[in-house]
């Protein structure tokens, strides 16, 4: 199969609708990406002149900063709508918004929003690229790249591996993007939690699904552990914090039983003492700051790639 130079479609709205090559091509030019983002003077004038503006319904600190980032290193100009302060207070509904904000001169929109779908919504009645930054329960394709392309980095090909992901598949978007993307890459997907936290349906996108963790540990090459929403023990989706711990959460002990050279993963923010203890998450097993480091090239990326940067990399 020939490499593509190019991604096919002016938006990224999610890693479901990527051909295997296209998130290869992402994942090539985000390790370019990394290495500008080393140099002592981190930026290059690729996207200069370039309009793009971060929409966000929803609080972030690491998906916003990361896209800041990665348009500055390509010289982009980055404006940053604040929801509380805009006419979304007043009323306004997303396609005006999102069309006036096109009208003045914005190349692309990067959009967060509690209701799933509403990037595609938005791109489909704009000209300008659309970049989902999550989607309700939907997907986050961009964690999903930075998820494997940290993979990657720490072993190689993907095609064989075992990837755990722990937690509430149910409502995560992560676990969704990182579905699609692996299982793509031949990655052997399992997804663990309480059955209240599993989709019935999960099984038709190819992964196993397991409600032992401690018996799919020991032959894991990654675990990512997704963070488990608070609210969700008020509905009733597992009994206490503590017993969601004691059977689905990482601790020292728990990681003796795993191979040595397992990688752990968390797209944060992460629940100290729930989904993972303080010794995991901040021992030699972890990779967390890496995903953090590696979000803002994935994300440079697909901005490159987007806004009319040529890959000529074999």
């Amino acid at each position: 199969m020939n490499k593509v130079k190019s991604l096919n479609q002016k938006d990224l709205l999610g890693l479901k609708d990527l051909s295997l090559e296209e998130i290869k091509l992402i994942l090539n030019t985000a390790r370019s990406m990394k290495e500008v983002a080393a140099r002592p003077i981190p930026k290059v004038p690729t996207l200069l002149g370039k309009h793009i503006i971060t929409l966000f319904y929803e609080a972030s600190t690491r998906t916003r900063t990361s896209f800041n980032m990665a348009a500055k290193i390509l010289s982009a100009n980055i404006t940053n709508v604040a929801i509380s302060s805009s006419s979304v207070v007043k009323g306004e509904n997303l396609i005006d918004t999102v069309k006036n904000l096109e009208v003045m001169g914005t190349d692309a929109i990067i959009i967060r929003h509690s209701m799933a779908g509403a990037p595609h919504l938005a791109a489909a009645n704009i000209k300008a690229s659309v970049i989902n930054a999550g989607d309700g329960f939907n997907e986050h394709p961009t964690q999903g790249l930075l998820d494997i392309f940290t993979m990657q980095e720490k072993k190689g090909k993907l095609k064989g591996k075992k990837v755990l992901i722990v937690g509430d598949i149910y409502h995560s978007r992560v676990a969704r993007s990182n579905i699609w993307g692996l299982t793509k890459l031949g990655a052997k997907v399992v997804v663990v939690g309480p059955p209240t936290m599993i989709p019935k349906d999960i099984e038709q996108l190819k992964v196993k699904v397991s409600y032992n963790l401690d018996q799919e540990i020991e032959d894991a090459d990654f675990i990512n552990m997704l963070r488990i929403q608070k609210e969700r023990q008020e509905k009733g989706l597992f009994p206490s914090i503590e017993e969601y711990h004691r059977l689905y959460g990482l601790n020292i002990e728990r990681m003796k039983k795993a191979k040595k050279d397992v990688v752990v993963m968390h797209p944060g923010p992460i629940n100290r003492g729930v989904e993972i203890t303080s010794e995991v998450a901040d021992g030699p097993y972890n990779v967390i700051l890496d995903q953090v480091t590696n979000g803002v090239a994935v994300r440079a990326a697909l901005l490159f790639l987007l806004l009319g940067g040529k890959n000529n990399s074999d």
